[in-house]
């Protein structure tokens, strides 16, 4: 029997239309977008396409936008190019403790190198509350970066009441929208954000691949240094194939946003209906509303993940906490939310895709339902 995939917030395969549009680029178009004759001309309308697309998707001038390898290396290069660029002005950046890791060891390697960072709390649903935001900005503070939309509980946060605050203050905001591009929609001019990162591989596009949104009036310092690609941003020659499959994504998310997200809401809930309904004590963690229609962040309680994980031989999730002989390993989102502890070990990310079909979502809470059932039994 076909394995279900229900982990779609770790990653999307790639879609068919995305691997059509840039077969070419892998076989006939190679050309160096930066050479002058024919190949690197074609190439380079190819790179300058896609530029459109992912910009359109986000409501940006297209000159706004690089290309990056993907969700870590733009926010690298937002909080990093930020913090070098405005040293002058300031050391202190904000951020939240639900953030990724792509933003997290950002922030402490900085704090490392001489600046002050500040982690705040979010509620019981992982929410940010905007006037904490107003509470720990300084005239030291020179960037905000919050998440977008949390991996784990798909909690979406309050980006346009925090960006407001901090451009109150003459403070730059950067979103982390990895998870949330895709989901829900993403333009800037509506979250109104300085700086925001893209993931190629979280919405059917390639992995190695990403964006990173820079309004044209912000300065950053140059992370990846070379010849003068990226609008002189970002160096290394333009990985074409990949970027082509971004654009086309992105444009496919432009036209049909509505559509996947309906789909996903849908399948998502009868995931959790299935489960409240036949499983006891079943906790749904995350904002009741507020949240990606995609994420089922599901707790079984006195039970442990990664016990569940191992039973589920069809179903594919992620842990939220991890059990081992020396204790409980907490995901640091869940300890943020302060989920009690006999919830939090046996927190699973159920997370479905716009591929996902009702008749996979049965077969998962058969499955699912067995195996809860007889580790709740053996625990008796």
């Amino acid at each position: 029997m076909k394995p279900i995939y229900l982990d779609y917030n770790a990653t999307t395969p790639v879609d068919p239309q995305v691997a059509d549009a840039m077969l070419p680029y892998l076989y006939e178009h190679f050309g160096n977008p930066s050479s002058g004759h024919i190949f690197g001309v074609m190439t380079n309308e190819a790179v300058q396409k896609a530029r459109v697309q992912v910009a359109t998707m986000l409501r940006c001038n297209e000159k706004e936008l690089i290309f990056t390898s993907g969700g870590t290396e733009s926010n690298n290069y937002a909080i990093k190019g930020v913090a070098h660029a405005y040293r002058n002005k300031g050391n202190h950046i904000i951020t939240s403790s639900i953030e990724h890791p792509a933003v997290t060891q950002v922030c402490k390697y900085l704090e490392e190198n001489g600046y002050s960072v500040t982690y705040l709390p979010v509620d019981e649903y992982g929410l940010v509350d905007p006037k904490d935001v107003e509470k720990a900005t300084t005239p030291q503070t020179i960037l905000v970066t919050i998440m977008h939309a949390n991996n784990e509980v798909g909690t979406v946060e309050p980006i346009t009441d925090i960006a407001q605050i901090a451009h109150d203050r003459d403070v730059l905001v950067h979103s982390d929208c990895a998870q949330s591009v895709g989901k829900i929609p993403v333009r800037v001019d509506e979250l109104g954000v300085d700086l925001l990162s893209v993931a190629g591989h979280k919405l059917y596009a390639p992995k190695g691949i990403g964006a990173l949104y820079i309004r044209d009036s912000v300065k950053l310092e140059k992370q990846i240094h070379g010849a003068n690609h990226e609008m002189s941003l970002r160096a290394g020659t333009e990985n074409v194939l990949e970027i082509v499959g971004l654009g086309e994504a992105c444009e496919m998310i432009d036209r049909n946003l509505s559509k996947y997200a309906g789909h996903m809401r849908s399948v998502r809930d009868k995931l959790e209906i299935g489960l409240i309904e036949s499983i006891p004590n079943t906790r749904i963690n995350g904002h009741p509303n507020k949240r990606l229609p995609n994420t089922c962040s599901v707790s079984f309680p006195n039970l442990e993940a990664d016990k569940i994980l191992a039973k589920l031989e069809n179903v594919a999730a992620s842990a939220g906490a991890a059990c081992h002989s020396d204790g409980i390993t907490v995901s640091t989102v869940l300890e943020a939310m302060r989920l009690p502890l006999e919830y939090a070990m046996g927190t699973i990310r159920f997370s479905v895709g716009r591929h996902t079909t009702a008749e996979e979502i049965d077969r998962a809470l058969e499955e699912i339902k067995q195996v809860v059932g007889e580790l709740q039994h053996d625990r008796q």
